[in-house]
């Protein structure tokens, strides 16, 4: 039975509603159709245009045959890990910055973690990719000036990498086994500006009688970070932990700026994203771009909920 009071409201207040109309179209025009346009053509053999023929669920067979796009799958599961781990410096920082006494300070180190995302992101790409050439990049320099090259000439003899050479520039983007390691080692020294700031919020809400208690207890700097700030922070890095695998698994702008629109050599830096792209701007093919689409949609929604079932907060 529906709520009188709320069907009151709505008649006293439908005003109000018009507001709501603007912002609805919006979502409706670039994020709902989009993906139901996607869902409709995974049916067909379309490239694009007014043409297109009825195939069923023959894209579908194709994709779950397709040995690159599964195989891309280990890359993006490598730096999805990989990112999860990453989020220890963005944490580190937040606590140093919460547990700083001076606020002139705070409010310094904040500006400081804020002022990179003034930074273009594709600016900042380039700069990488510019950072990992073989010939002019700052890697390559700073290695040969630490030698610390030789270090790594000697262990690829020790262990038979077959990767560096003395007399060879290494390729970071251009040799298939430094490709992960390189998009991994991306974005070093990993200080996410927005999980700073989602950490700070959750830092400041602590009462300040939780930490005096615990020092009341005896409790060190590190024990009030992992009995206190952190299991009480956990709601905010389960956020970002969300936020995270979902970007990381739907990206391909870093992979495609970096190595092209194969994924580097022998396709070792691929991903489900950057192989979908490939197939439709590349191939012609989006109607099969829109059944991967689809089958990395499912991917998504399976690990978004594992994150939400098994990834819980205590209150």
């Amino acid at each position: 039975m529906a709520n009188p009071n709320l069907q009151g409201n709505v008649r006293r207040e439908w005003r109000l509603y018009l507001f709501v109309l603007p912002s609805l179209f919006l979502v409706c025009t670039f994020a709902y159709f989009p993906a139901a346009s996607a869902l409709y053509h995974s049916f067909f053999d379309w490239s694009g245009g007014d043409t297109k023929e009825f195939i069923g669920w023959g894209n579908f067979e194709r994709a779950f045959a397709d040995e690159i796009f599964w195989k891309s799958f280990i890359v993006i599961f490598t730096l999805v890990l990989a990112n999860i781990v990453k989020l220890i410096p963005s944490i580190t920082v937040a606590v140093l910055i919460h547990r700083m006494k001076s606020d002139s300070a705070q409010y310094f180190y904040r500006v400081m973690v804020v002022v990179p995302m003034i930074v273009p992101h594709i600016v900042i790409l380039f700069i990488w990719k510019f950072f990992f050439d073989p010939n002019l990049g700052i890697l390559n320099n700073l290695l040969d000036f630490t030698r610390l090259k030789t270090l790594l000439v000697w262990l690829d003899q020790q262990f038979g990498w077959e990767v560096f050479y003395a007399d060879v520039p290494i390729g970071w983007l251009s040799t298939p086994e430094l490709i992960v390691p390189s998009l991994i080692f991306w974005g070093f020294p990993w200080i996410g500006a927005v999980g700073v700031l989602i950490y700070l919020a959750g830092l400041q809400n602590i009462d300040r009688e939780l930490y005096e208690a615990s020092e009341i207890d005896g409790a060190g700097p590190f024990q009030q970070f992992f009995y206190i700030e952190f299991p009480l922070i956990l709601t905010q890095v389960r956020l970002t932990m969300i936020l995270l695998i979902i970007s990381t698994l739907q990206g391909y702008g870093q992979q495609f700026l970096l190595l092209g629109e194969n994924g580097g050599p022998a396709r070792a830096g691929l991903t489900p994203g950057l192989w979908m792209f490939n197939r439709a701007f590349f191939n012609g093919e989006f109607g099969y771009a829109c059944s991967l689409g689809l089958l990395l949609f499912f991917v998504i929604l399976v690990l978004t909920w594992v994150n939400n079932k098994y990834v819980r907060v205590d209150k």
